[in-house]
């Protein structure tokens, strides 16, 4: 019988956003990826994080995030500890620093959904484990780690591509910036006049990875991949009338993926609002991958947290 040798982190390493990792360490990722992946589909078991807990902590609601964190933890031979806001309010029942400095005394990892990026941070300033953003109002790592590997599933190698943003420069948009930067790719940008995305937010060094379009069918021609949102985000409802009526252009529809490219994809992080920000004509047709975008959140997080574990295998 063989064991598989790690090499263990020579630190702590923390997953906050998009930037944290290397163009190498995501290329080892991905390749994990489809290594779990393939093990989740054939029934072969893979438990390299027995005896190991995650705390999830949500202040924001979620479905995607907690089934796929929860089932992924389980699967690697983990166990879960669930808390939401009535069970850990950061930074008011406890000061973050205290909370911090307790739970990761008792657990092995954490992933945190909240509101500000710096709850998090000042979370994982004073933890003794690795923390994972799952989802702050200015980042998604997570998410678009899934699309990539996704359209690296579907299309090979992302490196060189085009992805179209069409609609609110959110977390997500801010995400797809990181990544192209990293990885060599280019997003084209269209959002409302008012709703840009903000270029230091996302830390963006230069602005050679993106173009910004005021006409979404513009930033679609040519694209290998056409993305978008809801067009309000959570904590943002009070805004919602408001927004539908300056998004009204920035509805995905079949127009603009006749101009992407002929093979182009279509990604939506869900859930999706059909007849807002995409058509479901779009959603439901043959260029969307979706529903495997959804499943592979399963498996992309699960290369994740055995990689802030265990380091490379």
């Amino acid at each position: 019988m063989t064991t598989a040798t790690t090499t263990a982190p020579a630190a702590i390493r923390h997953y906050l956003q998009f930037s944290d990792f290397t163009a190498d360490e995501y290329a080892y990722l991905f390749d994990r990826m489809a290594i779990i992946k393939k093990k989740f589909k054939t029934y072969e078991k893979h438990q390299p994080l027995v005896d190991r807990t995650l705390a999830m902590i949500f202040e924001k609601a979620s479905t995607r995030t907690r089934v796929s964190f929860e089932a992924g933890m389980y699967q690697l031979g983990g166990s879960v500890v669930h808390l939401t806001t009535g069970d850990s309010q950061l930074g008011r029942a406890e000061p973050i620093e205290d909370s911090a400095k307790v739970i990761s005394r008792m657990v092995d990892i954490v992933m945190i959904r909240t509101y500000e990026q710096t709850k998090i941070d000042t979370f994982a300033a004073h933890s003794r484990v690795p923390v994972i953003n799952g989802l702050t109002n200015e980042f998604h790592p997570c998410q678009i780690l899934a699309d990539i590997f996704t359209y690296i599933e579907h299309r090979g190698s992302i490196q060189g591509k085009t992805v179209a943003w069409v609609g609110d420069g959110n977390n997500m948009a801010n995400t797809w910036l990181q990544a192209a930067e990293i990885l060599g790719f280019t997003v084209h940008v269209s959002t409302p006049s008012g709703y840009e995305v903000d270029q230091s937010i996302a830390g963006i060094r230069s602005g050679d990875s993106y173009k910004v379009f005021k006409d979404p069918m513009e930033a679609c021609r040519g694209a290998d991949l056409v993305t978008t949102d809801v067009w309000t985000s959570m904590g943002y409802e009070a805004e919602n009338e408001a927004r539908r009526k300056a998004f009204a252009d920035w509805c995905v529809d079949e127009d603009m993926m006749r101009i992407a490219q002929p093979g182009a994809l279509f990604m939506h992080c869900l859930p999706a609002h059909r007849g807002e920000e995409v058509q479901a004509e779009v959603i439901d047709g043959p260029q969307s991958v979706v529903w495997d975008e959804a499943e592979n959140r399963l498996h992309a997080q699960k290369a994740l947290m055995e990689f802030l574990l265990l380091g490379r295998l």
